[in-house]
């Protein structure tokens, strides 16, 4: 996660439902309070190597927060989570998941594209910019999928001149509020198992660290390109299960 800025519920969620058997929800609402907590290091670090834009993190939290809170409100509609919602958690994990594949698999080319077609005005940037923290804010709270690679792709196509580093840092700082409300949300829902959480954060906190730490001078197309086939086959599970 420190290294791409993926990572997080992309993969988190899925092991927890299908290595570990924990409830899709559970799984939702537990990794979002972990990876809160995780990107909170992981900014600290990109913050202090200047790797963040601070300006664009508040325009993507101007939609996500609002629409993490709308869609919490609709999640809380459905009950306690009963069998019907559980399901539609697990599809929407999955069709976020082969979503985020397609954004690995195709980022350089897109950003390519981003880059010959570079005469966006700062208005529309802006505007973009808040209507994909709104999307953004809808798929992370019902699947905990989204913040790391659709951001990270999403901030490349409005911001191509960007540095990698800094388009890494600026998605992780993004999360961290985010992941934080749809994590809260989820607790008042009773789905977060605390001693997952204490397990997890006991070994992402290091990592993040060191990842965040190498970022800078890191490659990431490999890690890349294998994070995609891995979430392309566990989304096509999730989406026929």
């Amino acid at each position: 996660m420190g290294v791409t800025g993926v990572g997080g519920g992309s993969l988190m969620t899925p092991i927890l439902v299908l290595l570990f058997g924990v409830s899709p929800v559970t799984a939702v609402g537990t990794d979002l309070l972990y990876a809160s907590a995780t990107k909170t290091a992981g900014t600290l670090i990109h913050g202090l190597n200047r790797t963040v834009v601070w300006p664009i993190v508040g325009w993507l939290a101007l939609g996500s927060l609002s629409a993490a809170v709308l869609t919490l409100v609709a999640i809380s509609q459905w009950g306690r989570m009963g069998g019907a919602a559980a399901h539609v958690v697990t599809v929407s994990l999955g069709v976020a998941l082969l979503l985020t594949s397609l954004s690995l698999f195709f980022r350089r080319r897109l950003h390519q594209a981003a880059l010959a077609a570079d005469a966006m005005n700062a208005a529309r940037a802006r505007l973009l910019t808040i209507v994909t923290g709104a999307v953004l804010g809808f798929f992370v709270s019902i699947s905990s999928v989204g913040a790391g690679a659709l951001g990270v792709t999403a901030l490349l196509l409005l911001y191509p001149r960007l540095p990698a580093a800094r388009i890494v840092g600026t998605d992780i700082a993004h999360a961290v509020p985010l992941t934080l409300v749809a994590g809260l949300g989820h607790l008042w829902l009773g789905s977060v198992d605390w001693k997952i959480l204490v397990s997890l954060l006991a070994g992402s906190l290091p990592g993040i660290v060191i990842g965040s730490a190498l970022a800078p001078r890191m490659p990431e197309v490999f890690l890349r390109r294998a994070l995609a086939v891995i979430l392309t086959l566990v989304g096509v599970k999730l989406v026929l299960s």
